[in-house]
């Protein structure tokens, strides 16, 4: 049966709803218009092992995941920007990823966006069912965040429900659409933005909204407790990676950006001016050019991502 997300939270959207009485926006546009996602069911299967060779032009992006793709605070507070999403973007200045592989015209046609603000592993499952239903020749994940962003330590999602949710999205995907790419991103360093951010007193009066209180909760105090509070949630990360990493080398048709986007030194100018946490429009666009290099990568192991601006 498949995995529900029902341990979801709406990290920002939900916190600041509570605090500020505002609803979040998080839809699921498709770049040409906004039209919603349509919904499907699927049984369990086991990944395709058919040797298929990769695709370094595919003609059809989904993308799935959560506010990192919806570009949550990048260019309103506390709202959803998804023309600057890194994956199915239609702004210029970031240049995404459907539009570097599909040009304006055809990614406005053929490219979604089912991401989620909010959304944790637990709710792939139900995304990738409802991007297989469109039949992408490529999918694009970037998920997890969330699941280390918990109000406690002791909230964030477990190494083996991170495993066996992401393998069962996989398997969702592949029961559906057994031809369809992936493309996965690894979760971000959240010590690293925590890192940024606490310099900005503005960021700071943010992150009390409850935006990844297990990284971000009293962002001065930099004592023993607090430091490996941000420790564990820094070590929760790199397992998370780790498994994404591992089960997508099991799918002949997935490829994982190698930590890229883990190991890249974010700088303040890459990150929102609203809270200092999420991708800024010069993120995203930094997000879009690591994809498309993956993407279009002959042999991506042998691929050399940049660390720092």
């Amino acid at each position: 049966m498949r995995r529900r997300g029902h341990r979801s939270r709406a990290v920002a959207v939900t916190a600041a709803a509570a605090l500020l009485g505002i609803v979040g926006t998080a839809g699921c546009d498709a770049v040409g218009g906004n039209e919603a996602a349509p919904t499907g069911s699927t049984s369990r299967s086991k990944p395709s092992t058919e040797a298929t060779s990769w695709n370094l032009s595919p003609n059809s992006i989904a993308a799935v995941g959560d506010s990192i793709t919806r570009a949550f605070d990048a260019c309103e507070a506390l709202s959803d920007c998804p023309k600057v999403s890194w994956a199915t973007g239609s702004d210029a200045k970031v240049d995404s990823l459907a539009v570097r592989l599909l040009g304006k015209s055809g990614a406005a046609q053929r490219s979604w966006n089912y991401a989620k603000t909010g959304a944790q592993m637990a709710e792939l499952d139900d995304q990738l069912a409802q991007a297989a239903t469109r039949k992408p020749e490529l999918v694009t994940v970037l998920a997890g965040a969330n699941d280390a962003c918990q109000p406690t330590v002791a909230a964030m999602t477990s190494v083996p429900e991170f495993r066996a949710q992401f393998e069962d999205a996989m398997n969702t995907l592949r029961e559906a659409s057994p031809k369809t790419q992936v493309f996965v991103a690894s979760v971000p360093d959240l010590k690293r933005l925590w890192s940024i951010g606490r310099t900005n007193e503005l960021s700071k009066e943010m992150w009390k909204l409850g935006i990844c209180s297990s990284m971000l909760a009293e962002p001065d105090d930099l004592g023993t407790a607090a430091s490996s509070r941000r420790d564990k949630v820094q070590d929760r990360v790199k397992e998370y990676n780790a498994v994404l990493e591992d089960v997508c080398e099991k799918d002949k048709l997935c490829r994982f950006d190698g930590g890229a986007v883990y190991k890249y030194r974010f700088d303040a100018a890459q990150l929102s001016t609203v809270d200092w946490f999420h991708p800024s429009t010069s993120g995203q666009k930094l997000l879009a050019e690591m994809a498309y290099r993956v993407v279009t990568a002959p042999k991506p192991a042998d691929l050399k991502l940049p660390t720092t601006g």
